[in-house]
């Protein structure tokens, strides 16, 4: 049975007694109230499963809020001496910081502080800047547009193991794992495995979470691809767009747990589209208002995340992943076809994990739409870098996913260190998911250079 099945089933809700225990963070009676109500036996298939989900959450809940307020505070005095506790209480008040209760006491996630370094007022008050220095996402867009378009040959070498003390406490322990690998797409092509650790199987092309994979490992030793491909994306001229009469009808379904259609962003896309006259002018309607009302806040593992587009509606917080989900459902709700797409944001210099969307007027086909970047051009004040990315994105790019909550392949059934995307790979541990601290894994750019050369 695949365990992360059970996500699916949390939309279906919670008794209200548990509910209570589990928003104040009383987890030890939340799992005392779940063994009473899996005793009376007569619980529909969905209610178990949103049970067995939430005994996951609130596993990993704690993993990731860590900070009682003196710590929190603490850490921010690190680079500014003389900042006060009303002030952080403040920052809280306002959203900026995210927490919630463990134990009945607030806890605050572990890398609020990193988010708190986007922000211009902050960075005044002496928090270091997350980066200086001249962009080159605005040199790239400058190439796109003057070219026409532009590409880049990128390598990039990966790797996921477990971590040294787990490999430690299960001596000729056995190893499955699975990475993400570039998934041929309009953007990318010219796919080649350079180097692999042996065993390893490759997913279909047409798989909507492509991986290489590797069954009975070594615990202790790294499994490790290294592969190249080519990226090339066409300048799209968005104001020169014209939809056809027709639209199509796919993509355009919930998707539990969190692609849902809500009475909130119901009334939202009614709102946000009110008077527009085509799919066109709705999508770009959808995009200005996720980029210019919903700010960047890094998230918790997304495993313990709720009904991710409504809270991030509702909040107006998220991070590239959260935006993704808002702008692809309310799009849906709209009756314009959305979709995920996700992998990794490379640069000649890094890798990270990255999330964005997509979405389909016809006669176009698919065009992009990469709301955390438009969200953090707003902040900058940079308008013509947030307008590129509606339709448009940048090379910079390993795509691996098409879809959100898909199985991987061979199917990995045990709890997923994420169980709704694959960017950075996952891996089970004598059949036991690996999550947290310890799940190893990094990508490094072996080279890169762009096509033609900026």
């Amino acid at each position: 049975m695949d365990c992360n099945a059970a996500f699916a089933d949390f939309a279906a809700g919670l008794p209200e007694d548990l509910e209570r225990m589990y928003r104040a963070g009383d987890f030890e009676a939340a799992r005392r109230t779940i063994r009473r109500y899996r005793d009376r036996g007569n619980l529909p298939p969905a209610g178990l499963g949103a049970l067995r989900a939430l005994e996951e959450m609130m596993r990993r809940l704690p993993d990731n809020y860590t900070l009682t307020r003196d710590q929190a505070i603490a850490q921010l005095r690190e680079e500014i001496p003389d900042f006060a506790g009303t002030e952080f209480d403040a920052l809280v008040e306002a959203g900026r910081i995210d927490w919630r209760y463990l134990e009945g006491t607030p806890r605050y996630l572990d890398r609020f502080a990193e988010a708190l370094r986007l922000y211009p007022d902050m960075n005044a008050r002496g928090l270091r800047p997350e980066s200086q220095g001249p962009s080159l996402r605005d040199r790239v867009i400058a190439a796109m547009e003057e070219n026409g378009g532009l590409g880049a040959r990128i390598t990039v070498r990966a790797s996921v193991a477990a971590s040294p003390a787990m490999a430690e406490a299960h001596p000729g322990g056995v190893l499955r794992a699975w990475l993400p690998i570039p998934a041929p797409c309009e953007m990318q092509s010219e796919i080649e495995i350079l180097d692999v650790t042996p065993g390893a199987r490759l997913a279909p092309e047409d798989v909507p979470q492509r991986t290489i994979h590797w069954e009975g490992m070594p615990c202790g030793e790294p499994c490790t691809v290294t592969y190249r491909y080519r990226t090339h994306l066409l300048y799209t001229r968005m104001d020169q767009l014209r939809p056809a009469a027709e639209q199509p009808r796919f993509d355009l379904e919930e998707e539990a747990p969190h692609i849902l259609f809500t009475p909130w962003l119901r009334s939202l896309c009614a709102l946000i589209t009110q008077g527009c006259g085509d799919p066109l002018e709705k999508a770009r309607a959808i995009y200005d208002y996720v980029t210019c009302h919903t700010s960047y806040r890094y998230q918790p593992a997304y495993v313990c995340l709720e009904s991710i587009a409504d809270s991030c509606a509702k909040t107006g917080w998220g991070d590239c992943g959260v935006m993704a989900l808002l702008f692809i459902t309310l799009c849906r709700i709209a009756g314009i076809p959305a979709r995920w797409q996700s992998g990794l944001y490379v640069t000649p210099n890094s890798a990270g994990a990255h999330d964005w969307a997509q979405f389909y007027i016809a006669p176009h086909g698919w065009l992009w739409a990469d709301c955390s970047f438009g969200s953090g051009a707003h902040r900058m004040g940079n308008e013509a870098r947030r307008l590129h990315y509606f339709g448009n994105l940048d090379p910079m790019r390993m795509a691996a996913n098409r879809r959100f909550y898909a199985q991987l392949t061979p199917p990995d059934e045990a709890w997923r260190n994420d169980p709704y995307d694959n960017q950075t790979g996952e891996a089970t541990l004598d059949g036991v998911g690996l999550t947290g601290v310890d799940l190893i894994r990094s990508q490094q750019v072996v080279e890169f250079t762009f096509d033609p050369a900026l």
